[in-house]
Order: C-alpha cells, then sequence, then structure tokens
C-alpha cells in the first residue's frame, strides 16, 4: 500500500491518552496530594470552567468544519480534503488543543494541578504518536498545498 493511501493511524489514540491523563491526574492527587492555596478558590474554578467552555466550542466547531468539507473526523481514517477553513486557519491541531484545554480547565475547576502537568505530557504524547503521523499522511495526500499550509498555520497556537 503506498502512502498516499495509508491510515495515518492505525487506532484513535489521542482521546485514550487524554482520558489516562485525566485519570493519572486524579490519581496522583490522590496518593501524591499538591497544595492549593485557599484564597480565589472561585477564580480557579471560574477559569477552569471558562477553559472547558472554550475547548467544548473548539471541538465541536472543529469536528462540524470537517463534517462541513465532507472528510473524516476519526484520526485513523484517510482524508479526503485537505481543511483549512474554520478553527483550522488558527491551529492545525484544534481538537487535540480542544483536549489540552479540557484536561486543564477540569484541574482548574476541581483544584487538581495535577491536570495541568498531565495535559503537558498528552500533549507531549499525542504530538509524537499522532500529529507527526497524521502530518505524514496530510502531506503525502495533499503535497504543496499543506506545506503551504503548515507555513502559514502553527502546530497548536
Amino acid at each position: 500500500m503506498n502512502a498516499y493511501r495509508m491510515k495515518p493511524l492505525a487506532f484513535p489514540w489521542p482521546p485514550f491518552i487524554y482520558g489516562a491523563a485525566i485519570a493519572a491526574a486524579f490519581l496522583l492527587q490522590a496518593y501524591f496530594p499538591l497544595a492549593v492555596a485557599e484564597t480565589n478558590i472561585w477564580i480557579a474554578r471560574v477559569a477552569g470552567g471558562a477553559l472547558i467552555v472554550t475547548a467544548i466550542v473548539l471541538d465541536v466547531w472543529a469536528m462540524r468544519t470537517l463534517l462541513d468539507c465532507h472528510t473524516t473526523i476519526l484520526p485513523n481514517r484517510c482524508s479526503t480534503h485537505l481543511v483549512t477553513s474554520g478553527p483550522y486557519r488558527l491551529t492545525r491541531n484544534p481538537i487535540y488543543l480542544g483536549y489540552t484545554l479540557a484536561t486543564a480547565g477540569i484541574g482548574l475547576a476541581v483544584l487538581n494541578p495535577w491536570c495541568i502537568l498531565t495535559a503537558m505530557v498528552a500533549t507531549g504524547a499525542t504530538s509524537i504518536v499522532a500529529v507527526r503521523r497524521e502530518e505524514l499522511h496530510l502531506l503525502s495526500r495533499f503535497g504543496i498545498d499543506f506545506e503551504r499550509y503548515c507555513t502559514g498555520t502553527a502546530r497548536w497556537i
């Protein structure tokens, strides 16, 4: 099978990576609790809620854009179109960015600092496991158009 027809991933890892990050954060907080300052807790909760809402809006917007462009949402399926509109004008990975914001937002909302650390780890793991393979897939499918898109759009933010 040539690179043009190859799927980017054999399994859709990113949702599981971020789910594991959230689970790990709660386990780490249970066994190795990090103290949180008692002053202005409501600010952290409001900021966490704002991040979660932003993440949901970003994810829904990105998925709707993919559907409108008649290409797959799943990272283990072949892309049929290069999507550069909607949130993809701002970032090449809006869904994964949404996962990261949601993970950090959960940490702020429930006052679990481990979530912020595991969100960073999940971002790195997603870059290694998924983003690089997806970018190679898109490069093999769309060539110079994808290269041009990459030069004008940040990978994350």
